[in-house]
């Protein structure tokens, strides 16, 4: 038979209450015990001299004969001197189970998509304002002008239109006058030169050089036919008068 020394838990709910007992290590936690060798209350303060109470002799004796302490019971044993407690490394004492770490990962699943959830919810209103925004400015770009909008368009037009044509009657008889100028330049010198060339012809009696189909040759009845006639005559009386004057004398 393996013999223990352990607590026994009493006490009401929420106030617990130990016996610190000597029992088989088979037997149930607040079953039957051998002998009761102590009493341990957590509700008092840790300086307190009744909350842990032990008999020390019967202790021993149960130790000599190899009864086995707990490790809540062997704490208190190395404070009273009784027996050491070997300091103990259990890095997997602390360590989640299994269960422990599926609810774990769970937890944090679920509150990955809450953040999730939350980053859309706040990004929808500012898709939708973006998207509203835009589809105002399509509307406007496509929409047909208004009649204030017509309204102030003709108005630009009337202020324009009198600039507009106050500068074309300026700058019409500017170029016209240009053009009659241009032309009265040209026609002068040819004006010129034809009276020189007929005045040539009048004096000298000549007919009109070869390629001048412009000038009319004079004919019998024309001025200059009736001119030379007359020179002619003229030359001829003196010479009938001199010969009757040489007769007479």
């Amino acid at each position: 038979m393996a013999v223990a020394i352990r607590l026994s838990r009493g006490g009401s709910k929420k106030r617990p209450y130990y016996r610190i007992v000597v029992a088989d290590s088979r037997n149930a936690r607040d079953g039957r015990f051998i002998e009761k060798v102590g009493t341990y209350n957590p509700l008092l303060a840790k300086d307190s001299p009744e909350r842990v109470k032990l008999d020390n002799d019967r202790i021993s004796h149960w130790l000599s004969v190899g009864a086995q302490p707990s490790d809540r019971v062997l704490r208190f044993l190395d404070a009273a001197g009784l027996k050491e407690r070997t300091a103990r490394n259990n890095p997997q004492k602390a360590e989640p189970g299994e269960k422990a770490k599926e609810r774990i990962e769970e937890r944090a699943k679920k509150a990955a998509d809450a953040e999730a959830a939350a980053a859309e919810a706040a990004a929808a209103p500012k898709q939708e304002e973006a998207e509203a925004v835009t589809a105002e400015a399509i509307e406007e770009a496509t929409a047909e002008p208004t009649a204030e909008a017509e309204t102030v368009a003709e108005e630009v037009a009337e202020e324009q239109a009198p600039a507009d044509t106050a500068d074309v009657p300026a700058e019409e008889p500017v170029a016209e006058e240009a053009a009659a100028e241009a032309e009265a330049v040209e026609e002068a010198p040819a004006a010129e030169a034809t009276a020189e060339e007929a005045t040539a012809e009048a004096e000298a009696g000549e007919a009109p050089a070869e390629g001048g189909d412009d000038v009319v040759p004079p004919t019998e009845d024309s001025p200059q036919a009736v001119e030379a006639a007359g020179e002619g005559e003229s030359a001829e009386a003196p010479a009938e008068g001199a010969a009757e004057e040489e007769t007479k004398a």
